[in-house]
């Protein structure tokens, strides 16, 4: 199996933690081949979605915390994407129009006969924040406008919410607005740039101390174990890129009903890997660019997540599925 990785550039990743160097270990493992190459080396000549694609090989026993963990033998090759025998989506965020450009290129490529994972349409109608709406009952109450009055009248309600851009990662822009907040109209006005952006709102889940729990489902099952992202003491967020702490819990029963409820619903839409992210009894947002997480879960349960996604890969390239 040749599997193609469209992704950040491979210099910049952090390989002891990443998940998709992780999944390409996990290939290798199994003896099978990838290359790499990011949303810029993605092209349409002739009406056909080609890629300008590095063949990569993982060095021997390498420092993972380093730079040397992989080689390039051969300059880069053109390509169909059809040619190879998947193609991974695994490019971080921000979710701009370069990042919906190539959703598109990915439609094209699959009906040319490319296998992408994430599919471009499922990527693109699946906005990682407002996907949640879809599941209202599972969600605490939650508000998208950018209407200045709206949103002070749902703080009003609520007295304290997070309001939060629906384009930010890694908890960037997230603010909690809590009862008498004097800065609440400036806040307002910063994140919907005066009312010309839209923005979400929800009332504030106190469980947020337990951790934002990230459950992972993959081919509609969710993995046994989540990862608890807890946040530093005094701070609201408990995303990892926020200083949050990462530790991984068995699922609750609520936990596998959730997971079990979107992964059925979704998977079918094109949506192998989703990202799950849960606070108390609430879905909070449903991740479907690039999801994490599976080197913590590994290193702290011994569940292989990495090798549980080459499974159901290999599955879903199966003539018969």
């Amino acid at each position: 199996m040749h599997v193609l990785f469209v992704i950040d550039p491979l210099p910049g990743l952090k390989a002891w933690k990443d998940s998709s160097v992780a999944i390409m270990r996990s290939l290798a493992a199994r003896g099978h081949r990838f290359s790499c190459a990011t949303m810029a080396d993605l092209y349409i000549d002739q009406g056909r979605v080609r890629v300008a694609a590095v063949a990569v090989q993982l060095c021997a026993d390498p420092d993972w915390h380093g730079h040397d963990w992989w080689r390039q033998p051969d300059p880069a090759t053109e390509s169909d994407l059809a040619d190879f025998d998947a193609v991974l989506m695994r490019k971080d965020p921000p979710f701009d129009m370069e990042y919906v450009y190539a959703t598109h290129l990915f439609d094209y490529a699959q009906a040319q006969g490319a296998r992408v994972f994430n599919t471009g349409s499922a990527i693109r109608n699946h906005p990682e924040k407002l996907a949640i709406t879809e599941f209202a009952e599972h969600t605490t109450p939650t508000l998208v406008s950018r209407d200045m009055a709206r949103l002070r009248g749902f703080h009003q309600q609520h007295q304290d919410v997070i309001v939060k851009p629906l384009d930010g990662m890694g908890g960037s822009g997230i603010f909690r607005l809590q009862p008498n907040e004097p800065n609440l109209g400036a806040i307002l006005e910063s994140l919907t740039a005066l009312g010309t952006q839209t923005i979400m709102a929800q009332r504030y889940i106190p469980e947020i101390a337990q951790g934002d729990k990230r459950i992972l489902i993959i081919g509609g099952q969710p993995v046994p174990y989540a990862l608890a992202r807890l946040p530093l003491q005094g701070e609201t967020r408990g995303n990892l890129a926020a200083g949050g702490r990462g530790v991984a819990q068995a699922l609750t029963e609520h936990d596998r009903a959730l997971a079990l409820a979107v992964g059925s619903r979704l998977a079918p839409r094109g949506l192998l890997l989703i990202g799950l992210d849960v606070i108390g009894q609430y879905i909070t947002e449903i991740n479907v660019t690039s999801p994490t997480c599976f080197v913590e879960i590994t290193e702290q349960t011994g569940f292989d997540v990495a090798g549980c996604f080459v499974d159901a890969l290999q599955q879903a390239l199966r003539p018969d599925t």
